[in-house]
């Protein structure tokens, strides 16, 4: 049996396609799985840092994806894992849901998200956003959504 090289599928240098111009936040963010890095993986994977209030804010506005999505919100006090470091406002599908704690939230295909707004900012965190079955970031996104310009 022929043995596999797993080097293939390690990602080590990110793409920076993705996210508007903003302040305060990683724009574009860090592009770190996609076909474009992993053929065939058809999976999007993108991961952003916020170190501040981002500016604009919202930045990103309703919009809606023909893929499943996961968007996690993390913190990093590793005291305090669960402290997201910030509090925030994510509408899906008209419904404000608040947060300030370490998350994670499917989307369903179609399921129409945003405004994402910050309420408040005390420490950095991390923001990542899964696409299953789609391994690009124009075929994942909406025309001019999240675009870096």
């Amino acid at each position: 049996m022929a043995k596999t090289d797993y080097s293939r599928y390690l990602v080590t240098k990110p793409i920076y396609e993705a996210g508007p111009p903003t302040k305060g936040r990683q724009s574009p963010s860090m592009t770190l799985m996609s076909n474009a890095l992993v053929p065939g993986c058809n999976m999007y994977l993108e991961v952003g840092w916020i170190w501040d209030m981002p500016t604009p804010n919202p930045n990103i506005h309703e919009h809606s994806h023909n893929f499943n999505e996961i968007v996690l919100h993390i913190g990093s006090d590793p005291d305090n894992p669960e402290d997201l470091g910030g509090e925030i406002e994510y509408v899906i599908e008209g419904q404000p849901l608040v947060f300030n704690k370490t998350s994670a939230i499917f989307l369903p295909a179609g399921t129409k998200h945003g405004p994402l707004t910050w309420k408040k900012f005390s420490r950095p965190h991390m923001e990542m956003a899964i696409m299953i079955g789609t391994g690009s970031y124009k075929e994942g996104w909406p025309e001019g959504v999240g675009e870096s310009k």
